[in-house]
């Protein structure tokens, strides 16, 4: 069996800890490959990683028993981004970054682009900036003992901005990028799988609030995605695109199967998101060897649950991991280059005669005047030391009646100094005065509270929700417009559906300026 899993972690370095298992996971090794382990998948495909190459630790990348392999933006630190961990088991026999072939290296590439003249030099370079999508390519063995070629394309689609229109002719053009090297890869004779967040909720079935969101079906994500899956029968139409969509084949009517929901508004308590993250093979693929598709709702640690499919061959590793493993990058590999190595050795150099480790004859001249030097300079700090006759640390702690008299200077009599006492009188004493100095002061304090309390009455207790009449939470509006920063209230239930009167109630109200 291939057990795979994709996972939106919202952050490779800090969502990980959300993950409710024995003990909160940090960036270390131990705790990532626990969870990898608990995962339990012989490939695992993460998605807006949200690092580059120069904030990647060694202990997120280099996980015993597995090869890594990963994609970063190129344009902003801190954003998008994926990463692909196989098991030793699975490793594969080639990888690479991005779709358009303009990131390969020419060495263990999956290759197969297909045909990209629609596109231009510097769009191809824009869509794969971004580190949007990883292809590892595997030998795998079916049960019939067939040994056949299979291409993960881990990838992590846009989002279109309703505010910003470029992106979704961003996010409109990655799709297309995307399938053309997907088929171009199932036309070369290899076996396809698409898995990763696709941004987009396919069908009504997928997005809760579907029945309100205007030509829903109209949207330029979900048409691409009609052209590019088979129905296989599970809904209605006859559409037989080269793709499926694993988990509707073994879950058809599921409702409520979402893999995303707002945290700001809390709406995974209540189940109102949508199913953004896919497993999608082609069609052979899914019929002959698919056994499961399934999603891990109960993992937290992201505003995404991890999607997996299991299937019914074995993986045949590869003798060594492609170059584009992290394993080779120079400040993992431990091959890094050392200040040395950019120093001349003497006895190469014509231009030094002599050995670095035997200096010249006047060299050791002024080495041994120098000893000489430090040598008389201890002697005669060490002298001027003993002559002044230093005490040590002790000698300073010695009654006052051991020191030398000093009758001579112009000091008042040792009968007016008072020496501190020590007796358990002077002591209780000083606890009683201090105990009312404590108690001066914290009833000082009390009366500043009060004064300043009656004066100023304090924030104003939240409004009450109209649904349910119970305490709101305030916001700040963060939208660019005429209304950005302000503050306002509203009902502090979980986002879930109207017709659910536990979830959130529609109150607003604009919060007074102060």
């Amino acid at each position: 069996m291939l057990r795979l899993v994709s996972w939106n972690i919202n952050g490779i370095r800090s969502p990980l800890q959300g993950v409710k298992y024995e003990e909160p996971s940090s960036c270390s090794a131990m705790a990532m490959g626990r969870i990898l382990d608990k995962l339990d998948a012989d490939i695992v495909c993460l998605q807006e990683t949200k690092v580059t190459r120069d904030v990647l630790t060694e202990p997120l990348a280099i996980i015993e028993g597995y090869n890594s392999y990963f994609s970063f933006s190129r344009n902003r630190s801190g954003y998008s981004g994926v990463a692909t961990f196989c098991k030793d088991s699975a490793t594969p026999v080639a990888a690479e970054e991005g779709l358009s072939g303009l990131l390969s290296t020419q060495n263990g590439d999956v290759g197969c682009y297909g045909n990209l003249d629609d596109f231009t030099q510097e769009e191809l370079r824009a869509l794969d900036s971004e580190g949007r999508a990883l292809l590892t390519q595997h030998k795998i063995c079916t049960w019939e003992g067939k040994e056949k070629t299979l291409t993960l394309i881990n990838v992590y689609c846009p989002h279109a901005d309703p505010g910003k229109p470029e992106r979704l002719t961003f996010k409109m053009r990655f799709y297309r990028l995307l399938q053309i090297r997907a088929e171009a890869l199932l036309a070369a004779g290899s076996h396809v799988i698409i898995m990763g967040d696709l941004n987009t909720a396919h069908r009504p079935i997928d997005h809760w609030d579907a029945v309100n969101m205007e030509c829903f079906e109209e949207d330029p994500g979900r048409k691409w995605m009609d052209g590019l899956l088979s129905n296989l029968g599970c809904e209605s139409g006859s559409h037989m695109g080269p793709f499926i969509d694993s988990y509707r084949c073994f879950h058809p009517k599921q409702k409520g199967a979402f893999t995303c929901w707002s945290t700001v508004s809390g709406a995974r308590h209540l189940n109102y998101g949508s199913r953004l993250d896919y497993v999608l093979g082609d069609r052979t693929l899914v019929i002959d060897t698919f056994q499961d598709s399934f999603l891990l709702p109960e993992v937290m640690g992201s505003d995404h649950c991890p999607v997996g499919a299991v299937l019914s061959v074995s993986s045949v590793p590869a003798k060594q991991c492609p170059p584009l493993c992290t394993c080779f990058l120079p400040e993992f590999a431990g091959t890094q280059l050392k200040i040395l190595r950019f120093l001349v050795h003497l006895k190469q150099d014509p231009v030094f005669k002599q050995s670095a480790l035997q200096p010249s004859n006047q060299t050791q001249v002024y080495m041994r005047q120098n000893k000489a030097r430090v040598r008389s300079t201890r002697s005669r700090s060490s002298k001027t030391v003993s002559s002044r006759g230093q005490k040590n640390l002790m000698s300073y702690f010695q009654p006052s009646s051991s020191r030398p008299q000093t009758s001579n200077l112009d000091l008042p009599s040792l009968g007016t100094l008072k020496t501190p006492k020590t007796s358990e009188e002077d002591m209780m004493a000083n606890v009683v005065e201090g105990q009312a100095k404590a108690s001066e002061a914290k009833d000082e304090k009390e009366i500043r509270t009060s004064f300043w309390k009656s004066l100023l009455g304090g924030p104003s207790p939240m409004p009450l929700c109209g649904g349910h009449r119970e305490p709101c939470v305030m916001r700040t509006v963060k939208k660019p417009g005429p209304n950005l920063g302000r503050h306002f209230y509203m009902c502090a239930r979980p986002q879930g559906p109207p017709t659910d009167p536990s979830s959130r109630c529609n109150f607003f109200l604009w919060s007074r300026p102060s």
